[in-house]
């Protein structure tokens, strides 16, 4: 089952609490105070694993709990702090608060553990307590509680193709067909009812791509018709859309004008990016016919897999512009430009009080002189 939302509880382990005891010697009976700290509580974190595709175990487990830590004990022994909980998540799960609502993090990074509740601080035991004024604490601190946070996770899949079309436009085969993705294939529309992904090697084997399969679009989508558009936040974080039209289309620019505009009304960011436009099932022309279409079009049928390497190789081409454009827009730090604020002060200063012996000794010549 393909879960792409739900809401979860994390509790944070409290600290373990502080000892109360005193040195028990064999010829010192009141020796001075001896109790430990208690240990600090489980903390809660998230990370990203490329292996995990649904929120399906986050969403049957619903809560997770932290152990506290453990208690101090006498002869100054402290508790030992509480093992954290690791929960993991698909790569680009968006964390949002539950109450607020506000993003707390977005989880792009693979194998990076982020802390989401803090555990409590393990209590102090009197020996910790003692001070000059008061050498002889006669209580001890409890652990502090752990942090308890409501959450909703939102999962938002990273692709760098987004395959947008109308049902049976032929996207789930030509997502068979170009990498060793296996999403259900029939002859009946709706038969992609969840995103898929699969990942393309381009032509000279160094470089991949990753393309983003999603549920079929129809005119008034976004009004909730067919499967609606709660999909299309799986391809708000590709680079370039691929709209597909079946060759069996009377008009393929007026399909390829409902599509965008069925993502303008979900997002209008969605509709600027670039777009590759295909005619999809070429099969069924004849040899000899060819479609009438606009310019930059693309004619490919998965089947007999005519046009499948033009159209990846205008993917491979558009995903390197927007790549470029990234990293033109990328903030580059030029240390010969910074002032170094700290260092510029010290040289200011240093400069005035020169200035001053200067003009001190200046005045203490002329006054010798006269």
């Amino acid at each position: 089952m393909f879960i792409d939302e739900t809401r979860i509880e994390v509790i944070a382990g409290a600290g373990g609490n502080g000892c109360f005891a005193y040195e028990r010697l064999k010829f010192r009976p009141y020796g001075p105070p001896a109790g430990g700290n208690g240990g600090k509580g489980g903390d809660v974190y998230f990370c990203a694993d490329f292996h995990l595709l649904t929120l399906q175990d986050a969403a049957y487990h619903k809560k997770y709990q932290a152990v506290r830590g453990d208690h101090g004990s006498g002869s100054n022994k402290f508790g030992r702090k509480a093992g954290d909980v690791v929960i993991p998540v698909p790569i680009g799960t968006l964390i949002y608060d539950g109450e607020s609502g506000i993003l707390l993090h977005d989880c792009i990074q693979e194998n990076k553990p982020i802390l989401i509740a803090r555990g409590g601080r393990g209590g102090r035991g009197n020996a910790a307590m003692r001070t000059r004024k008061n050498p002889n604490p006669e209580f001890a601190e409890e652990g502090k509680p752990g942090e308890i946070k409501k959450l909703r996770l939102v999962l938002k899949v990273l692709a760098d193709v987004g395959l947008v079309g109308r049902p049976n436009a032929g996207k789930s085969t030509f997502l068979s067909t170009i990498s060793r993705a296996h999403p259900k294939i029939a002859d009946y529309p709706f038969t992609t009812t969840a995103p898929h992904l699969g990942i393309i090697k381009s032509a000279d084997g160094y470089q991949s791509f990753v393309v983003a399969d999603i549920p079929g679009l129809i005119e008034g989508s976004h009004t909730g018709k067919g499967l609606g558009i709660r999909f299309l936040r799986h391809i708000e974080r590709t680079k370039i859309l691929a709209i597909m039209v079946e060759a069996t289309s009377e008009d393929p620019q007026a399909d390829a004008d409902v599509l965008l505009a069925e993502l303008a009304a979900y997002s209008p960011l969605l509709a600027q990016k670039p777009c590759c436009f295909i005619l999809t099932k070429a099969d069924i022309f004849h040899v000899d016919e060819k479609p009438s279409l606009p310019p930059k079009w693309f004619v490919m049928s998965s089947l007999s897999k005519v046009g499948v390497t033009d159209v990846l190789r205008e993917f491979e081409r558009l995903i390197i512009a927007e790549r470029g454009k990234v990293i033109e827009n990328t903030a580059v730090f030029d240390f010969d430009s910074i002032s170094f604020v700290k260092n510029a002060g010290k040289d200011e200063d240093i400069e005035e009080k020169e200035k001053e012996k200067e003009k001190e000794q200046e005045q203490e010549q002329e006054q010798e002189i006269e």
